[in-house]
């Protein structure tokens, strides 16, 4: 059996990428081959990269991509309340359909897998999640469950307690940027049952707040896949992984009391914070040098000496942020004055 790694990614991500795959060589995954599934087709940077490496491909099964793309289509399309919100915002009938394309990994070459968002980096050994998988069809390691329901399921839907268990679906909801499962554990037959399920109503339950995050985790409960979280399941014994912890760090690695952490995962800050950290501005960002350690670790002269942005840039950059969230307020007020004329 084929062991592997499947990331996310384009040129977009480039730093997040190039970070990530230093982390995976010296961090315990040196040996592991890495398939990255492309977010769009800008990846000319990408390519590039990949050529680079000898243990990392690019995924290319276009019928695989296109099967996924049609399957969130479809989906997200029969969600009424879905289509009317992302029409008003004028957003396209899927959004964020790249971020669908993550699975692909059950259609990929590697028989067990795990999958990594770009904006991670692994710190320590993955041998336990692999073994994990022979026991579980779908493995995780994260503290989603602690979080809003909301931010999965609509919990105004009053079909969502026909579907799901309330109580034992708080427990199982997880994280769809780091997560490790099977080939074809999702599989062109038991999604048929589950499409139809979907259509048929049950996407209405998927909540607004996410991407491609409530469709995972409708699928794997829906599916009746064995489901084991190690946060949930051994919450005393593992670490936490986000950003936005308290971590110590050594040579580069980062500690939870001690512990060695598996993977830091940088969500929710955007891509083109880090590209204005790597083109060498001053950007306050968690663990900054532990970034720009594995993002230049095989090119250190080239890492950027870092200046910081004169006051004006500063203040017009803050204006336009408030001034795009005061239109977007305005926005907002407009469409419920509207709706209760």
């Amino acid at each position: 059996m084929t062991d592997g790694i499947y990331i996310l990614g384009n040129d977009v991500v480039f730093d997040h990428l190039v970070a990530l795959l230093n982390s995976l060589e010296v961090n315990g995954a040196k040996n592991i081959p890495v398939c990255i599934i492309p977010y769009n087709d800008n990846l000319q940077k990408v390519r590039v990269e990949i050529a680079s490496r000898t243990n990392v491909t690019l995924f290319e099964n276009t019928d695989s991509i296109l099967f996924w793309e049609d399957f969130a289509t479809v989906v997200w399309t029969s969600h009424q309340k879905a289509q009317k919100n992302w029409q008003a915002k004028g957003w396209a009938p899927v959004h964020c359909l790249g971020m669908h394309r993550k699975f692909c990994c059950f259609d990929g070459p590697f028989d067990k897998f795990i999958y990594f968002d770009a904006d991670t980096l692994l710190m320590g050994s993955l041998d336990y999640i692999y073994q994990k998988i022979d026991e579980f069809d779908w493995v995780t390691n994260d503290f989603q469950y602690k979080s809003d329901l909301n931010y999965v399921f609509d919990l105004s839907s009053k079909k969502l307690a026909e579907v799901f268990e309330i109580e034992r679906l708080e427990s199982q909801i997880f994280c769809a940027g780091w997560f490790a499962s099977r080939k074809n554990v999702l599989n062109r037959n038991n999604l048929a049952e589950l499409l139809n399920k979907l259509t048929s109503g049950e996407s209405e339950i998927l909540s607004l707040r996410g991407t491609d995050q409530p469709l995972f985790n409708y699928l794997v409960p829906r599916s009746g896949i064995s489901f084991y979280n190690f946060a949930y399941h051994q919450a005393e014994q593992v670490t936490g992984n986000h950003w936005s912890s308290q971590f110590d760090v050594i040579d580069y690695v980062l500690y939870d009391k001690g512990r060695r952490l598996t993977y830091l995962h940088y969500m929710s800050i955007s891509a083109a914070q880090f590209t204005r950290l790597c083109a060498g501005e001053d950007v306050e960002i968690p663990y900054r040098d532990v970034f720009l350690h594995y993002r230049y670790l095989h090119s250190p002269e080239t890492r950027p000496k870092l200046v910081s942005l004169n006051l004006l840039v500063r203040l017009q950059r803050n204006f336009k942020s408030w001034g795009i969230q005061r239109v977007n307020n305005v926005l907002f007020k407009l469409r419920i004055f509207i709706k209760k004329d």
